[in-house]
C-alpha cells in the first residue's frame, strides 16, 4: 500500500502528560509536511496550535480522557471550549461503567448530545475494546451507529492494550455503513497500519508512523 495513502488515514497523537507546546508544534509541523489526517493533542494545546497551524491541517482532541467516568454536563462543556478553541475533530470516551451497568439509553443520549454540540464537526467515539465483552462491543456497534456519531473508536492507548484485528472485524459486521471505523493503540509499523486499514479501519491513532516512516526515509 501506498506511504502517503497510509499517512493521510493517521491521526498523528500526542497525549502524553508531560507534552510541551514544543512538542505539539514539533508534531503540527510533521502532520504538515506528512500530510495526515489530523494531528491528535489535548484540549489544553489546541487553541495555541489552532494558531500555530492555521488552516494547514486539522485538529483532534479528546474529551473525558482516558477514563471516560465524567459527567455527561462536563463532557459537553469540555466539548463547547475545545471547538471554540479551534477544534476540528472530537475523540469522545464514553462512561464504561454505564455499559456494564447496561445504561445504554444513558450512553446514547451522551453520545448523541455531543454530536449535536459539535455539528458538521466529526465525533468520534472511544469504547476501550480491552475492557469490553464481546456482547458489549457489538451493543456500543448499534449505539454508535444510531447515535449520529460519524466514528467509533478502538481504545485511548492508555489502557490494557490497544487496537485489535479482531475488533476491526466485528465492528466492520455490526457497524452501520455510515459510521467510519478508528483504530488506536499498539500501531507502529507500516506493515500494522497497512493491515488495519485493509480490514476496515478510516483512521489510525498513533504516534510512530511518521517516526517510522522517518527512519525508512
Amino acid at each position: 500500500m501506498d506511504i502517503k495513502k497510509i499517512l493521510s488515514r493517521v491521526d498523528h497523537t500526542l497525549l502524553s502528560v508531560d507534552a510541551t507546546f514544543s512538542d505539539v508544534k514539533t508534531l503540527c509541523d510533521d502532520a504538515i509536511k506528512y500530510r495526515v489526517a489530523s494531528v491528535c493533542i489535548s484540549p489544553s494545546f489546541v487553541k495555541r496550535a489552532k494558531e500555530y497551524s492555521g488552516k494547514n491541517m486539522k485538529i483532534c482532541t479528546v474529551i473525558g480522557f482516558p477514563n471516560g467516568y465524567s459527567t455527561k454536563k462536563s463532557k459537553i462543556f469540555e466539548t463547547s471550549d475545545a471547538l471554540e478553541n479551534g477544534a476540528d475533530e472530537i475523540d469522545m470516551v464514553i462512561n464504561i461503567g454505564a455499559l456494564k451497568s447496561k445504561n445504554f439509553t444513558y450512553i446514547e443520549d451522551e453520545i448523541s448530545e455531543i454530536k449535536k454540540v459539535c455539528e458538521d464537526k466529526i465525533l468520534k467515539v472511544i469504547i476501550e475494546t480491552c475492557l469490553l465483552s464481546e456482547e458489549e462491543k457489538i451493543n456500543m456497534c448499534k449505539i454508535v451507529s444510531s447515535s449520529g456519531a460519524d466514528f467509533i473508536k478502538t481504545s485511548t492507548g492508555f489502557s490494557k492494550c490497544g487496537a485489535k484485528r479482531e475488533d476491526i472485524v466485528l465492528f466492520k459486521k455490526n457497524l452501520d455503513s455510515r459510521v467510519k471505523i478508528k483504530a488506536a493503540g499498539g500501531i507502529s509499523t507500516l506493515k500494522d497500519a497497512e493491515e488495519f486499514i485493509k480490514l476496515g479501519a478510516d483512521r489510525l491513532g498513533t504516534s510512530k508512523i511518521i517516526k517510522f516512516v522517518k527512519n525508512i526515509n
